[in-house]
């Protein structure tokens, strides 16, 4: 990350990543890795991108950092639908802490399309819903290849102690 690119990118999502709730997604698995984690990436791939195409890459950032912005609200639905839902637990809760532009409200509604159903409106909003895709298989692909390295190993010293 240059150096430049990396302190434009934490002026523009400093009041989020210092709030004390936005915190607390640290504490919560998302693909393998945290659900901070997993925000602050798309993020940033989300900043890069629209910053090279000179679209509104403020709000662009500041959206992708929150798409995902909840917590348990979704814990009573099956997988599709918390998948659908979730967007709207995100935006209701990045809606009580901060002032969001059109564009920020339709990245977070509209990440998950078309699994919602309704397309995202912005250009912005749609590199966004394909950034994340992008984050999310190659996170799930990470830890998928590290559960089957760690399988091998527990084989392969399974069959040293058999074979002995």
């Amino acid at each position: 990350m240059k150096k430049k690119n990396k302190i434009e990118f934490y002026y523009i999502v400093d009041d989020i990543l210092s709030l004390e709730e936005f915190q607390k997604l640290k504490k919560i698995n998302h693909h393998g890795i945290t659900r901070y984690d997993h925000s602050l990436r798309v993020s940033y791939y989300t900043y890069l991108i629209t910053k090279k195409l000179h679209i509104n890459y403020e709000a662009a950032t500041r959206g992708a950092l929150l798409h995902d912005f909840f917590f348990d609200e979704v814990d009573e639905y099956k997988e599709i639908f918390k998948l659908r839902r979730h967007p709207n637990f995100a935006s209701l809760k990045a809606s009580q802490y901060f002032s969001l532009s059109m564009i920020e409200q339709d990245i977070i509604k509209r990440h998950m399309f078309p699994i919602t159903f309704t397309p995202p409106k912005y250009l912005e909003s749609w590199i966004v819903d394909i950034v994340d895709d992008i984050c999310a298989i190659f996170e799930k692909g990470y830890v998928t290849k590290r559960d089957l390295k760690a399988a091998f190993l527990f084989l392969f010293l399974f069959f040293l102690n058999y074979f002995r």
